[in-house]
């Protein structure tokens, strides 16, 4: 039996996240459609990691086990001639059968969008946040700092996270400014439910004078979700790098 890892790239727009739900369509459910016409089989498929509805992935792995003798190119091109235009394979490569694609991931990067233009922009409305006030990129990338390192990250999660240990590592948190465009960037061991976009609203907060400078490690370290700020708009994050 080949254990092969897949990676894809998706638009987001048109899924209500990655996993299979009964009343809703998913990137998952697509996804296996597009593997049952291949394999002949609805084989079952373990992604990296869990997206909420509208968000975007540059970099998605799963992974299928299979015992059919078809090349990792073969495969490529077989599954993409099934999919929808708002799904690609990428890449495809045979891994050991102990290989998990969430299990054994080292870290996870996601970047977020954020339009700070004065007008609105219909092109980026799908795929960035539309932010009306100006932002000080350099300001926010200093206060983000207080991010990196391991804590307790429950109050940068949503109330609906039934997940036990809460504590993760931020290895790196960037926030930078190209023309109109505000880019968070934030890397880490693992992330909690909505933690990125948590983050990216607080940071908002900051920019808007509702926590004041230097107050965010305290924010942290009282693990209360109501100090935090708002829930950032789904449609600006992306799923960018997934290191094994």
């Amino acid at each position: 039996m080949r254990n092969l890892l897949i990676t894809i790239q998706y638009d987001g727009t048109a899924y209500h996240g990655w996993q299979v739900q009964k009343n809703a369509v998913t990137v998952q459910q697509v996804f296996q459609d597009a593997v049952e016409k291949v394999f002949l089989s609805r084989l079952d498929v373990k992604g990296c990691s869990r997206t909420d509805t509208g968000v975007h992935a540059n970099m998605y792995c799963l992974t299928l086990e299979t015992d059919m003798n078809i090349s990792d190119e073969g495969v490529i091109m077989a599954l993409n001639t099934n999919l929808p235009d708002d799904i690609a394979v990428i890449d495809c490569r045979e891994v050991g059968a102990d290989f998990h694609p969430r299990y054994s991931c080292k870290a996870k990067e996601y970047v977020y969008k954020l339009y700070n233009g004065n007008r609105p922009n219909p092109f980026l409305s799908k795929y960035a946040y539309y932010y009306r006030h100006n932002i000080d990129a350099d300001y926010l990338n200093r206060e983000a700092q207080a991010f990196v390192g391991t804590f307790d990250f429950s109050g940068f999660c949503s109330a609906k996270s039934d997940v036990e240990d809460s504590v993760r590592t931020v290895t790196s948190f960037k926030v930078w400014r190209e023309g109109d465009m505000v880019y968070f960037s934030v890397e880490a061991d693992g992330f909690l439910y909505n933690m990125v976009r948590i983050m990216v609203g607080t940071l908002l907060f900051i920019s808007e004078g509702k926590i004041k400078e230097g107050e965010l490690p305290g924010i942290i370290a009282s693990k209360d979700r109501k100090r935090a700020g708002k829930t950032a708009q789904p449609q600006g994050l992306y799923l960018n790098k997934v290191v094994y």
